[in-house]
């Protein structure tokens, strides 16, 4: 079988917070959200980028309380901004918390800081986790924690997640609409993208708005990377990608990781459970003709969205493969997309 590494989850935040995860255990099976280490394995799940996202203190980072029904579809009320001291400590207990569970797996989990070593984790079967911050808040405006954080294992960082911080604005959650909705980078912001590149910090795009998708894409010296995130052509909400933005990261040698939400999935941009693993094919089909076979894989955002019942969590990933295998896709072409382009990137990225 072949091994999946992908682009996003959010497992951290349900085992961080009991009203998410009810208190489940990471290395015990559960029928609750999506990801946990018998499951990974039953679904081949050879790792990801695991995400560090502080919640509002109020809502526990659930957006879909305050989702808005309009005429045409639905937009949702954000919450503030979070107060970068609140963000830091909740970002340091949440990466606690993934290398308590690195050192309880007995070398089962393994939180990888370069590409030999997460190559090494697909080929040995041990779980790769990409230590990721969706999200700056826990960061500086003169970036010395960026620097500290690097040293503890931080490899990816998407600027904002959809609320705005002191580097860029987010993309609110809308459906129809174009991802241009506001400005782009602040100063803080263009600084921040520098120290990435300088560094060796892969920058995530998704959920960053339009206009600070340009700022990013005329300063960075890497490859533009959109971890979870689809094609706006087929599903025209705020989240996903226009053909233009599809073209800069093809042009770039970037990445798009397909985003298994079926309100980005969907024509219509419901939250049914019902929705065919099909949108997800056309979804994978559209980002290879706009992108290329060497620039898409998988960004399941498992235990951050609504999956399909079709594919229900992470062990539904060889069924998801299967669907792809018999609309046409040769083994070459599923090698690349379940975990080689990710592994691609990266060299391009790291250091």
């Amino acid at each position: 079988m072949l091994p999946v590494f992908d682009g996003h989850n959010d497992t951290l935040l349900h085992l961080y917070l009991p009203e998410r995860g009810k208190g489940r255990s990471f290395f015990t099976r559960s029928e609750n959200g999506h990801i946990d280490l018998p499951r990974a394995r039953e679904g081949n799940f050879g790792g990801g980028f695991f995400a560090i996202f502080v919640p509002s203190p109020t809502e526990a980072g659930n957006p879909s309380k305050n989702v808005i029904e309009t005429a045409t579809g639905y937009e949702v009320r954000l919450s503030p901004p979070v107060e970068h001291a609140y963000a830091q400590e909740t970002a340091i207990a949440m990466m606690a918390l993934l290398f308590r569970l690195e050192k309880e797996s007995e070398g089962q989990l393994r939180v990888v800081r370069t590409v030999d070593e997460l190559a090494r984790c697909l080929r040995d079967g041990v779980l790769a986790a990409v230590l990721h911050f969706e999200g700056a808040e826990a960061i500086d405006t003169d970036l010395n924690a960026l620097e500290v954080f690097y040293q503890a294992g931080l490899r990816s960082l998407g600027i904002v997640w959809s609320r705005p911080n002191a580097f860029a604005h987010g993309v609110p959650f809308k459906f129809p609409h174009s991802p241009d909705t506001g400005p782009g980078l602040t100063d803080a912001g263009r600084e921040l993208v520098r120290a990435c590149n300088r560094i060796g910090i892969l920058l995530d795009l998704s959920h960053l708005n339009e206009q600070g998708f340009w700022d990013v894409a005329s300063l960075t010296e890497k490859p533009l990377v959109a971890t979870h995130s689809n094609a706006h052509g087929l599903t025209p909400t705020t989240r996903n990608l226009t053909d233009k933005q599809l073209d800069a990261i093809r042009e770039s040698e970037g990445m798009v990781g397909l985003n298994f939400s079926v309100t980005d999935v969907r024509d219509d941009g419901h939250r049914d459970r019902n929705t065919s693993a099909e949108f997800m094919v056309r979804h994978m089909d559209y980002l290879i003709d706009h992108l290329g076979v060497d620039c898409v894989g998988f960004g399941s955002d498992f235990d951050g969205t609504t999956i399909s019942n079709e594919i229900g969590d992470v062990t539904g990933l060889p069924k998801f493969i299967a669907v792809l295998r018999e609309h046409g896709y040769d083994e070459e072409t599923l090698r690349k997309i379940t975990h080689e382009n990710w592994l691609r990137v990266l060299r391009k990225t790291w250091r």
